[in-house]
């Protein structure tokens, strides 16, 4: 979906979980009244065979196209099919839309569709007092309410009274609606997220073309299941029009004022980063070629390169993860833009290959959609703990820089910046993307192809060094005195042959080496071309002067900020720096960090980033630090950063 919007206006971000700025406007045609908000989050709730994540998207599609703000979290389990009606089991998905520009998907829902007991219990704990909550009741019967462990039905025994509560019997609904399709019941029960979806559209007034049309493309061969789903949809619009228990709907405005004028979309970060991919390699003039090993969270991105060999891409789907780099860094010897992407299991595994990598000095991208580990840990769970991993995780010393996108939407622009980075420099960089980024999304203005990096690259064609005796050779390690960067020969160009290989190189000739003296001058080069990479300054937010400094890296962006600004507006000086270059460090950082009594870094694992600029800079950064699978919310980061302000 995309939609055109005007200028910018910055405002106040509004990722809390109370609705505000509710204003009464007049009667709906239907007779029902119209309140007008500036955001609202909502979550839907139920099994992870109950069509959540699809309900949710296709909610945050039709929100994208009416022009509002948004930002999404989607929560499943790592099992394929978990236990129906268990807690492992449940599948969320959180939206939070308004009116002005926000920055994260909303520290608590005003509104929960819970689709059965579990999704009531998992989830009720995060509501406010006042919340919505649309229950389907046909689930809360005695077995389903025991096996999460409810003794009495919290639809009558009062738990319940802090809510507003809108029981609707969801499955009944549905059934009554598709009767005349002569499906069964158990085939006509699978509609009922649509039911759900088309109530929470006439309460939020959500446009609905574009999910009919969607349903009857998704299901065109099968156009009777299409039907019913289409009419499923409607059936729960007309339910919210006609019943009592719904008497107001609501009104979020277009966020007319949060963007520059462009062309938007709604993007997930995997989405973003492959086009990215794409981008680079347009823009590079190369073939684009994945080499790459299914795991979640990062298999999107082979699913969606697959799609566009139209660009040059080639997709390997290796037997496993070694292989998969291995090919992709054959790529890089053959010409073309090489690129694996994993997650932490995965690097671990590709990691003599990396090492390779850095030996060979070829360009290579290394795609980390990082999840809560060790070992297999959480794959569908987000966390920040491979940033030592991207580090330092090989054998001998082998930098290899670190490029982090900090918002869906951003991957596509971190993707570009890894890229050329490994096109200039001749060497692998890790792009550091994490589960929250990969499967959230947000509205992403569309680049102009003009306004993209020229990534061109020039292949060496011919001899680069002259012999004493004045015999003109190629020397593959010859370097480019400014970058380092070594020619990048085609295998094939007549008179360019060289030998590869993982055994330790000679400067110059490229011939194996066993010297002492040029091993330590290897290893200072490699290591030198890294420190020497061009990144830009780290730009300081610090609009008050203030003495202490919140830094961050990576998808901490949108809880930071909105945390900041909520301080900002109660009056409290912080200043905020995030990263985007982990290797190396931008080199304006340690002067900004000497200017800042207390730094402050929130990561989401035990204190990586701050463990680095301890060691470097020998600043005394204090950590704050979470390991739960799930992003910070704004509001615990902003009473963390007011007791470092008080402190």
């Amino acid at each position: 979906m995309t939609s055109q919007v005007s200028s910018p206006a910055e405002q106040a971000d509004g990722s809390g979980g109370a609705i505000v700025g509710g204003q009464r406007t007049p009667e709906s045609p239907g007779g029902k009244e119209v309140r007008r908000l500036d955001r609202v989050i909502i979550r839907f709730a139920g099994d992870s065979g109950d069509g959540m994540q699809l309900t949710g998207d296709r909610f945050t599609s039709e929100t994208a196209s009416f022009g509002n703000d948004l930002s999404t979290l989607p929560n499943f389990p790592a099992e394929i099919r978990a236990p129906a009606g268990t807690l492992p089991g449940v599948s969320s998905f959180q939206l939070h839309f308004a009116d002005h520009d926000i920055l994260t998907p909303g520290d608590a829902p005003n509104v929960l569709v819970a689709m059965n007991p579990a999704a009531l219990k998992a989830n009720i704990a995060d509501l406010p007092r006042g919340a919505e909550i649309i229950i389907n009741t046909d689930e809360f019967t005695k077995r389903p309410m025991a096996k999460v462990g409810y003794a009495s039905s919290p639809l009558e025994d009062g738990s319940l009274d802090a809510y507003n509560l809108h029981p609707v019997p969801l499955t009944t609904l549905t059934v009554e609606a598709l009767k005349d399709f002569g499906l069964s019941r158990k085939e006509a029960e699978r509609s009922k997220n649509m039911f759900a979806l088309g109530l929470l559209s006439w309460m939020y007034h959500r446009p609905t073309e574009g999910t009919e049309t969607f349903l009857r493309q998704k299901f065109a061969k099968k156009p009777e299941i299409a039907e019913a789903n289409v009419v499923a949809f409607r059936a729960g619009w007309n339910f919210g029009e006609t019943t009592e228990d719904f008497a107001v709907s609501y009104e979020v405005a277009p966020a007319t004022r949060a963007f520059p004028t462009g062309t938007y979309r709604n993007i997930s970060g995997n989405l973003a980063l492959s086009y990215g991919l794409v981008a680079a390699s347009q823009q590079a003039d190369l073939p684009l070629y994945l080499g790459s090993y299914p795991i979640t969270p990062a298999s999107d991105i082979l699913h969606e390169l697959s799609k566009h060999k139209n660009f040059g891409v080639r997709t390997f789907q290796a037997e496993d993860e070694i292989a998969g780099i291995g090919a992709a860094l054959g790529a890089a010897f053959g010409g073309a833009l090489g690129v694996t992407t994993t997650s932490g299991p995965g690097v671990a595994l590709k990691s003599e290959a990396i090492g390779l990598a850095v030996s060979l000095e070829l360009p290579l991208l290394i795609v980390d959609i990082q999840r809560g580990g060790p070992s297999t840990g959480l794959p569908t769970k987000t966390e920040q703990a491979d940033l030592l991993q991207a580090m330092f995780g090989r054998n001998g010393e082998a930098p290899v820089p670190i490029v982090a996108p900090r918002t869906p939407a951003d991957c596509f622009d971190a993707a570009l910046e890894a890229a050329r980075i490994a096109l200039t420099y001749r060497t692998p960089v890790f792009l550091l993307s994490d589960g929250y980024l990969a499967n959230g999304s947000e509205p992403w203005r569309i680049p102009e192809v003009a306004d993209l990096p020229d990534l061109k690259v020039k292949f060496a064609t011919a001899a680069n060094h002259t012999l004493a005796d004045g015999t003109e050779v190629f020397w593959p390690y010859k370097r480019d005195p400014e970058t380092l960067a070594r020619p990048w020969a085609i295998p094939g160009t007549p008179g360019l042959e060289h030998r590869i290989g993982g055994i330790e190189k000679q400067d110059g000739t490229g011939n194996i080496s066993y010297d002492p003296a040029n091993h330590d001058l290897m290893v200072r080069t490699r290591q030198a071309k890294v420190d020497g990479i061009q990144v830009p300054d780290i730009d300081v937010d610090d609009p008050d002067g203030a003495t202490t400094l919140v830094l961050g890296w990576g998808s901490t962006y949108g809880p930071i900020t909105a945390a900041v600004r909520r301080l900002r507006s109660a009056g409290l000086p912080i200043a905020q720096a995030h990263l985007r270059h982990l290797n190396p460090f931008p080199r304006n950082l340690g002067e900004v960090l000497e200017r800042y009594e207390k730094v402050v870094v929130p990561e989401m694992n035990l204190g990586q980033l701050a463990t680095l600029i301890r060691a470097k800079y020998l600043v005394d950064a204090q950590s704050y630090n979470q390991v739960n699978g799930m992003p910070f919310k704004a509001e615990q980061l902003a009473t963390v950063l007011k007791e470092a302000i008080d402190d």
